[in-house]
């Protein structure tokens, strides 16, 4: 199993931060690559709920994933598992997402941690697909 770590600097409080990680409403607006609109979404990510997303590329075809919260700690952390759906929306792999937040004095430090992901191929297009998806907060958390 695979892991990656990807880290951003915002500069507003850890609280504004968490905000925008794990409520729907805020949600919506980033989750997905560039290329991708969030095009449904149940998604307010609070202890034990479970969740899901489907971000639509711009040829129309849906990708959806889901997952449940394993643990969270406001405003430092929040932990989920992740899967892919596949065409007929069966769930395939399951790996396991932590958001963590922490104040550096100057705003927030954001570490996004993805673990247990099948291999260095699934790695490397979640780094792509993150990669993106946090130039897409960064924009609204500017």
């Amino acid at each position: 199993m695979t892991d990656l770590t990807l880290t951003r600097k915002f500069p507003v409080a850890p609280s504004v931060v968490f905000e925008h990680l794990t409520q729907q409403k805020h949600l919506k607006n980033w989750m997905g690559p560039a290329t991708m609109t969030c095009t449904d979404i149940d998604m307010n990510l609070t202890a034990g709920a479970m969740w899901y997303a489907v971000i639509t590329n711009s040829e129309g075809k849906d990708h959806k994933m889901s997952g449940q919260v394993t643990a969270i700690d406001p405003p430092n952390t929040v932990d989920f598992t992740w899967g892919w759906h596949d065409e007929n929306d069966t769930r395939g792999h399951e790996s396991n997402v932590r958001f963590q937040v922490i104040a550096d004095g100057k705003g927030s430090i954001f570490n996004l941690i993805h673990t247990n992901l099948p291999d260095e191929e699934a790695a490397e297009n979640h780094n792509i697909g993150w990669t993106s998806t946090l130039t897409k907060l960064e924009a609204v958390l500017a």
